[in-house]
């Protein structure tokens, strides 16, 4: 328990940093240099990762990876916003 701590702090230092990127994406109105496969893998390995850390119970990662996906939904759409849904959704 004591060091969970640790597990605590690393969730907050890496939410902290994803949401800084999203946040640049909005404030400055372009996701330029961000590739749309960024997001689609991160959702994918976020939902794979709150399945499994549910099933371990492990409530660090859980947490973590909810808000991760969260954040990489939001970044999707700021993406979407920003280039257009066809340019998103079809073949590079």
């Amino acid at each position: 328990m004591k060091t969970e701590w640790l597990g605590w702090l690393s969730s907050l230092i890496l939410i902290a940093t994803l949401f800084a990127q999203v946040k640049k994406q909005w404030a400055e109105q372009t996701s330029k240099g961000i590739s749309k496969w960024l997001f689609f893998g991160q959702i994918l390995a976020g939902a794979g990762f709150i399945a499994y850390s549910a099933l371990v119970h492990n409530w660090v990662f859980c947490f973590t990876n909810s808000v991760l996906l969260l954040i990489n939904l939001v970044g999707l759409a700021v993406l979407i916003k920003h280039r257009g849904w066809r340019k998103v959704f079809t073949a590079d």
